[in-house]
């Protein structure tokens, strides 16, 4: 069982002991902690916007969350079921100083987490998230009087506004798409996707098959969208004969796609295409974390445009868009950042943007897909061992890998002339990440084998 607090927010599996699991006590605390760092940041009165994923103890951690805001003489505008991207989007529009996503993202269902954003209705940055961790530990909240307490706003439309600010955007081809009537399978995962995707599809008029879209928490399958869990997906692709299918994690800021002959498009290759189809409308850069692939930088230098590598993290990649100014961005999870929507990874923005490149060039999915460069990443990690110095393990691999072109941004990544190995500390789980690229599946798992057995020689 295991309890992780960080800028980013607190993560952990639900039940036991405080302090060593995301208890009731805990969500108390760190919610009381974001609420005194917002009332010594922000005049006047208070409002903060919360949602939540599908999970279990979504209802009970959301209500815990809700009620503690008041009680600190914070209004809540509570969207219920919702997606990240939009309660990020709900920030800004009520105006209100804060949001708070109550998921833990990919993480399996017996994890739930709090993430925090801004009034810009993005993550808060490091300094915000070490004064949230200040306040946490000393529990210096000031708590409001009976008449100062605050009062909750249900709201029911918030996915709906979300859609239909995704189908107002510049670039994208409504009646295209609609008029090229569309199949699709959408895996949902039994999370708030089930609800978001399907609407957002069925507005652009494309028939829906859906599998685990009943938003129960019930994960019918490790709920990150990578290969090995979407077997269902691909086979209903092609035992629908669809054009597509869309799988997403339960709370939609990663999208996924499998071809129309049932292979996987890539996570990888989601923001590719995405920032592909944006790159041909409006000339920029593009960012993407130090553990994204490489493709993304060789078709933004197809467009002529200069791609820039984060660190891994969305406010890290958020920072360096802005920095660079770049026009779309992302993670390599499938993860799309689009400053035009907001700065945020969505998976609803992604859904738009790649059916507007597919009527644009006609093309099937697969055969997009071989438009692209080929890359082959392995994503392995170690768990961590008590006692063990990540910080030296990394430097002294370094030391041994001075001739190659080394990164220290964030962990340690090493560029290969045809391959490149990330390896850092995990921020969510206590782990080591291990992703490498090459130009076969074969290079890259050899590569992460050989790294992953260098790391063990040295603890």
């Amino acid at each position: 069982m295991t309890l992780i607090k960080s800028i980013s927010g607190i993560r952990g599996t639900v039940g036991g002991t405080v302090n060593d699991n995301l208890t009731p006590l805990d969500v108390v605390r760190f919610t009381s902690a974001y609420a005194q760092w917002l009332t010594n940041t922000h005049r006047g009165k208070l409002t903060v916007v919360t949602g939540r994923d599908a999970r279990i103890s979504g209802v009970m951690i959301h209500s815990l969350v809700n009620q503690t805001l008041v009680g600190m003489g914070v209004n809540v505008i509570d969207l219920g079921l919702s997606t990240t991207p939009t309660v990020a989007l709900s920030v800004p529009l009520h105006q209100a100083q804060g949001g708070i996503v109550l998921t833990a993202s990919h993480n399996p269902k017996q994890w739930n987490a709090l993430k925090l954003l801004s009034e810009k209705g993005e993550f808060i940055n490091a300094e915000a998230g070490a004064k949230v961790l200040e306040y946490t530990s000393q529990e210096a909240f000031q708590y409001a009087a009976v008449d100062d307490l605050g009062q909750i706003k249900t709201v029911t439309d918030a996915i709906d506004q979300h859609i239909q600010d995704c189908l107002k955007l510049k670039w994208v081809h409504t009646e295209q798409i609609k008029q090229r009537s569309f199949k699709v399978v959408v895996d949902g995962v039994n999370s708030s996707g089930g609800i978001a995707i399907p609407a957002l599809l069925e507005a652009l008029g494309i028939e829906v098959i859906k599998i685990y879209c009943e938003p129960n928490g019930e994960f019918p399958h490790n709920p990150e969208p990578l290969k090995e869990h979407l077997t269902d997906l691909c086979e209903a692709v092609v035992g629908n004969q669809v054009d597509f299918g869309i799988a997403v994690d339960p709370d939609v800021d990663r999208l996924v796609f499998v071809d129309e002959k049932g292979n996987l498009f890539g996570e990888e290759y989601t923001l590719v295409a995405c920032a592909d189809y944006i790159l041909g409308k409006t000339p920029g850069s593009t960012v993407s974390n130090l553990s994204s692939t490489r493709a993304l930088a060789d078709v933004t230098e197809s467009h002529g445009q200069i791609y820039s590598a984060s660190a891994v993290g969305e406010v890290n990649v958020v920072t360096e868009m802005k920095a660079c100014n770049a026009v779309i961005g992302g993670e390599g999870n499938g993860g799309v950042i689009y400053p035009d929507s907001h700065y945020g990874r969505d998976a609803l923005v992604g859904v738009v943007l790649f059916l507007s490149l597919l009527v644009e060039r006609n093309l099937s999915v697969s055969k997009l897909r071989a438009s692209y460069p080929d890359y082959f990443m392995s994503k392995n990690k170690i768990n961590l061992v008590e006692g063990m110095d990540v910080d030296e393990v990394l430097k002294t691999l370094e030391r041994n890998y001075t001739n190659e072109n080394c990164s220290t941004v964030d962990g340690l990544k090493i560029d290969f002339k045809e391959a490149w190995v990330h390896l850092r500390k995990s921020n969510t789980e206590p782990i080591i990440r291990i992703y490498t690229e090459a130009k076969s599946q074969e290079k890259a798992d050899g590569l992460a084998a050989q790294f992953a057995e260098e790391i063990k020689g040295l603890f």
